[in-house]
């Protein structure tokens, strides 16, 4: 079995960073350049910014539990752990691509791999039209926001918002209204995942909307454009017993 080189990095948290220094002492610590893949000790948020991160180097994440959440990440057990990555689980993610243009007519880009939220600045409620592959599929959603999220982000804020829980394999992506008010019964769509999706703001100077992939926000957009990074991956690691497909269905079960 070729040795395989890791790379640790971990949260600011006591947990982390006291796990981060057993390992430590247990494996050789190889630089980001020279490693096979990156070891990180955190929770579901500390794991976002990992794969953000290494996103450009296309290297694999094996996430250990180390923090409040761990929908993403595997059982933390020091002993065979490089048994463990060896014999671990690929999952290959495609990002999406959010497309920002500003009131003062600024474009900006940024990568999400769980959700692309928009949500309202102020007191008032958004208004906003939705597009699908160019075709207008909802004249004025009135709403405190809505998102468009992957099925490895739909277990997350897209969860939380009573969005659908979508399998891993099933190549789709879901829209989930935030608070809709008008139409009141409107709670989304499910798209295929190779759509693009175009969410224009109505009254953006009255009603102003900012822009959040992940963890990046832009303030005042006035249109957004949100598609798959066809051009990018993102390879996640999963013991075999905890796999993230079946994390996916069990949640669709849980109490």
């Amino acid at each position: 079995m070729p040795k395989k080189n890791l790379h640790f990095v971990a949260s600011s948290s006591d947990e982390a960073n006291k796990a981060l220094n057993r390992l430590l002492s247990k494996y050789e610590q190889a630089s980001p350049e020279k490693s096979d893949m990156i070891v990180a000790l955190g929770g579901d948020g500390f794991m976002l910014e990992t794969l953000h991160k290494y996103l450009p180097t296309s290297k694999p994440v094996y996430g250990m539990h180390r923090g409040s959440i761990g929908f993403l990440m595997n059982e933390y057990k020091e002993d065979n752990l490089l048994d463990r990555v060896s014999k671990s689980e690929k999952v290959i993610l495609h990002p999406l691509k959010m497309q920002t243009i500003s009131s003062n007519g600024e474009t900006r880009i940024a990568n999400a791999i769980n959700e692309v939220s928009l949500l309202r600045e102020t007191r008032q409620a958004a208004k906003l039209r939705i597009y699908v592959n160019n075709k207008c599929r909802l004249e004025e959603l009135i709403c405190d926001g809505v998102l468009i999220c992957t099925p490895a982000g739909s277990t997350a804020y897209n969860l939380s918002v009573d969005g659908p829980v979508l399998p891993l394999g099933a190549n789709i992506l879901a829209i989930t209204s935030i608070s809709a008010f008008r139409p009141r019964r409107w709670r989304g769509a499910i798209v295929p995942n190779n759509s693009q999706i175009r969410i224009e703001v109505i009254e953006p100077t009255k009603r102003p909307i900012s822009a959040v992939a992940d963890r990046t926000e832009y303030r005042d957009v006035t249109k957004v454009i949100i598609e798959k990074d066809k051009t990018k991956s993102i390879t996640l690691l999963f013991d075999p017993e905890h796999n993230l497909e079946e994390r996916i269905l069990s949640e669709q079960f849980s109490q």
